[in-house]
């Protein structure tokens, strides 16, 4: 396999993380009724709807002419992602969202192979295209688990599990891998 075969598939693997993060959050999120979406544990806590907010200004930042310029806007205002007001909506969260989702997409999706080992900066620190992404998959990652907790803990007993439910194990491994659908009891 060449250098190129890989950095191709580990594009298309960055691709299906990042959709398969999005797509958990989503499940997590659906469940959520408005007052949930707001909601905070703690004063140090951050809400599902701060932490969708948070990330989808660091997508914009992150990936806003992904190749050409620093990762870390001058116009970010990291620290007002985690300031809501109370005329703030579940539209303007769900907004957020798929714009910040939109700006990832568009410049993951018009990555080449051959782009895999440039050299982009984040915070005038230079990483590898590959290394850029990985940063942020796993990103995502951290605040996608926060969420799905969130909304298990608010949802409890209401949670439709977004993965094999518990004490279905044994019946999910009994099924033919064509039938296993992660999520579906």
């Amino acid at each position: 396999m060449t250098t190129l075969e890989v950095a191709s598939h580990y594009l298309d693997e960055a691709r299906r993380q990042f959709r398969g993060y999005k797509r958990l959050a989503e499940g997590a999120i659906a469940q959520l009724n408005d007052g949930e979406l707001f909601a905070v544990l703690d004063p140090e806590s951050n809400s599902v709807a701060v932490l969708v907010k948070h990330m989808a200004g660091n997508m914009r930042s992150r990936f806003t002419d992904f190749l050409t310029s620093d990762g870390e806007k001058p116009d970010r205002h990291r620290d007002q992602e985690f300031e809501l007001n109370s005329a703030t909506t579940r539209a303007d969260v769900m907004r957020w969202w798929e714009e910040g989702w939109a700006r990832v997409f568009t410049a993951v999706d018009a990555l080449k192979p051959e782009d895999v080992m440039r050299t982009v900066t984040i915070r005038g620190e230079a990483h590898t295209v590959l290394q850029a992404l990985n940063r942020q998959v796993a990103h995502y990652a951290q605040h996608v688990g926060q969420i799905v907790f969130l909304a298990k803990h608010f949802r409890s007993d209401e949670w439709k599990s977004l993965s094999i439910p518990r004490g279905k194990s044994e019946e999910y491994k009994q099924k033919p891998p064509a039938e296993r659908k992660p999520g579906a009891q």
